[in-house]
């Protein structure tokens, strides 16, 4: 891979208007903002990212983005179902974008609304890493310290996924597990055409802040964030809800 010096660095952002865990979820607010606006927002604060659109089947959503600053391009019909990936929203919105600006794009992110605690400084931490050089692809994570468990086939029992059931080290003894967050992915944009996938070559997971891992898929999620975005709100900065103290 090889990356100009001052490389051209897409943000897309998924926001179908059809949602069945949380109707109107991506209009959804939490601290007084809409999840798209937030996920607009986190984009355009971070230095590497040139340009921010939102994917959209919804003018709604659109007209929100637009009023946040992004870009939008319209999502079609085809894509914009329960079974469409974020992956085809991304190329799609890629290569709509290519066409319409008659420019080269060399690193795509994909970044999900429903982090609604993703933080520039996180959208930058996986932009530059690909921007860089660095990584083909990049994700954010978080340090994860817990002992996943499996149902077994039958249902009768269970197994350990990342341990050894018959042994139980101190936490200081295991190696560190990353749990993926979900919320932001950047990859090379000529790779990513060619694996059509978010992951490829050499992928850098990227350490983000465990309290902030927060991903939106039901009402319960939602209710949580609202309870929880006044830790994460700046007092200085109150319609920044993204950019909030970091929890010790």
């Amino acid at each position: 891979m090889t990356v100009p010096a001052s490389p051209r660095v897409l943000a897309v952002i998924p926001a179908r208007g059809g949602s069945k865990g949380v109707p109107g979820k991506n209009l959804a607010e939490v601290a007084g903002v809409p999840l798209v606006v937030r996920a607009v927002r986190a984009c355009r604060g971070a230095a590497t990212v040139t340009d921010v659109v939102v994917s959209t089947d919804a003018e709604p959503i659109a007209e929100a983005a637009r009023a946040a600053g992004a870009a939008v391009i319209p999502r079609p019909a085809a894509l914009s179902g329960d079974t469409a990936s974020s992956e085809a929203a991304v190329l799609h919105a890629l290569d709509a974008f290519e066409e319409l600006h008659s420019l080269t794009v060399d690193v795509v992110l994909l970044v999900q609304c429903t982090s609604p605690f993703l933080t520039s400084g996180d959208v930058e931490s996986v932009a530059a890493a690909v921007a860089t050089g660095a990584a083909d692809s990049a994700l954010t994570v978080a340090p994860f310290h817990g002992f996943l468990w499996r149902e077994t086939a039958d249902g009768t029992g269970g197994t350990g996924v990342n341990h050894d059931k018959s042994v139980r080290p101190r936490r200081q003894d295991r190696p560190r597990d990353l749990l993926e967050t979900g919320a932001a992915y950047a990859m090379d944009a000529a790779g990513f055409r060619g694996a059509r996938h978010r992951f490829f070559g050499r992928t850098l997971p990227v350490p983000t802040d465990p309290a902030r891992v927060l991903e939106i898929d039901d009402p319960h999620d939602l209710a949580r964030a609202r309870l929880l975005a006044p830790l994460f709100t700046s007092p200085e900065h109150p319609h920044a809800p993204n950019e909030g103290p970091q929890l010790p």
